[in-house]
C-alpha cells in the first residue's frame, strides 16, 4: 500500500499531490470505471507518492492502470483544487495534468477498473464523469 505525498494548500490546509493523463488515439479518449471512489469514468491518475515526482507518478499510474506505457507526455495544468474530494478523505489536491501519448496493449488491471475503454467526444458528454474529469475536460474543451 502507498503512502500519498502530503503538502499544505495555499490556505495552509492539508492536501494530497495528484497525476492525471488525457490520452487520445484516433479521435477517442481513454477512460476507466474506477473500482474504489471517486467513482465516474475518468482519465488513467492518482496520487503522487511520498518521495515520487509527478512524472515518475504519471508513469506508474498509467502502467498500472491501463498496462500502457508513456511513449511521450506534455504538462497541459498545474493546479491546486480545493473542492476535490479522495478516498483517503483529503480534499484539496495539487494536480498535474498531462497529454500523453502511449503504446503497448491496454489491459484492464481488476483491482483498479470496472472497465477501460476508448470514448468519442459525442459519448463523454453522455457518460457520468468522475467530478474533477469533467472539469478537466471542460477547461480543455473537450466537453
Amino acid at each position: 500500500m502507498s503512502t500519498p505525498k502530503l503538502g499544505k494548500s495555499k490556505k495552509g490546509n492539508l492536501m494530497h499531490f495528484s497525476v492525471g493523463a488525457v490520452i487520445r488515439k484516433d479521435g477517442k479518449y481513454l477512460l476507466i470505471d474506477r473500482v474504489k471512489t471517486p467513482f465516474g469514468l475518468a482519465g488513467p491518475a492518482g496520487h503522487v507518492d511520498i518521495d515520487e515526482e509527478p512524472e515518475r507518478a504519471l508513469l506508474r499510474e498509467i502502467e498500472e492502470e491501463t498496462g500502457l506505457k508513456v511513449t511521450s507526455k506534455t504538462l497541459l495544468f498545474e493546479e491546486e483544487l480545493d473542492w476535490n474530494q479522495c478516498s483517503k478523505g483529503v480534499g484539496i489536491h495539487h494536480w498535474y495534468l498531462y497529454e500523453c501519448e502511449v503504446s503497448g496493449s491496454l489491459n484492464k488491471n481488476e483491482q483498479e477498473a470496472k472497465s477501460i475503454d476508448w470514448y468519442t467526444v459525442e459519448e463523454i458528454r453522455e457518460l457520468e464523469l468522475e467530478q474533477v474529469w469533467n472539469y478537466w475536460f471542460t477547461k480543455l474543451d473537450i466537453i
